[in-house]
């Protein structure tokens, strides 16, 4: 199974600048995106299903706003789209896909870069989605995770730890609930094969052109895994060349 994760920070966007040539190229079994800014119907998705990908869509209810898809070559059990949060529904955040004994999620984690009020949400937001997952748990104990995460872990994760400590994205609290998350049996897979790696960025700011072409980046997206898949992890890479967004995608094979 290989999967990739994807902001596109707009799936039209991302389509003017050459997304669907590169999924020709046949990147993975399965497609996550994050932030698609878009309904199903307003996007060529002909064109992607033409290249053997089943599409599923969980779109905000606001327009050109957040948003998440799963195009997968592989045909799932199931789907389930939102995880019954309110909140987090009306934004598109959360969709799921069963294959077999293994559950997929794609998740779009909120953002308080616009001020304390969409902070004090992610902190809430961030809660709710650990109580939900651990009830999961229960009774899909092979879970995968990916998705845009909205946090730097680690200073090996951010390109300014120190410049950035007071940055949403890399605050104590966040920081903390991925301690928290990874401490209670989940595995950060790219980190799990590349402990040391540095420079492994997969956000860029656009505020400052440059700053992708000097690899000021930030790692904010991921693919976790129940630690009962830990065995099965046989590569994570992430994609800096690939240039459909401010984000690139990540990468996931299991054996």
């Amino acid at each position: 199974m290989r999967i990739i994760s994807y902001n596109v920070n707009g799936v039209r966007a991302a389509i003017k600048k050459g997304f669907i040539d590169w999924l020709k190229t046949d990147p993975a079994d399965i497609i996550c995106l994050q932030e698609t800014k878009a309904h199903k119907d307003n996007v060529d998705f002909k064109s992607i299903e033409e290249l053997g990908y089943q599409t599923y869509w969980f779109s905000a209810q606001k327009k050109g706003y957040s948003g998440v898809a799963i195009f997968t070559k592989l045909t799932p059990d199931q789907v389930f789209y939102g995880n019954l949060i309110d909140h987090s529904d009306f934004e598109g955040r959360v969709i799921r896909a069963d294959f077999g004994d293994i559950t997929l999620i794609n998740a779009y984690f909120p953002s308080g870069t616009s001020g304390d009020e969409r902070q004090t949400y992610k902190y809430k937001w961030l809660n709710e989605f650990f109580v939900y997952l651990e009830d999961l748990r229960k009774t899909r104990p092979q879970i995968i995770i990916v998705g845009d995460y909205n946090i730097a872990h680690k200073a090996i994760d951010i390109h300014d730890p120190k410049g950035n400590k007071n940055s949403s994205g890399f605050l104590p609290e966040e920081r903390a609930w991925m301690d928290q998350f990874l401490e209670k049996g989940w595995v950060d897979s790219y980190r799990n094969l590349h402990p040391e790696k540095t420079g492994a960025y997969s956000w860029w700011s656009q505020r400052f052109p440059s700053v992708r072409l000097e690899n000021k980046g930030w790692r904010i997206d991921y693919i976790c895994v129940t630690d009962l898949l830990t065995s099965l992890l046989k590569k994570a890479e992430i994609y800096p060349d690939v240039k459909h967004s401010d984000h690139c995608p990540i990468f996931l094979e299991l054996k």
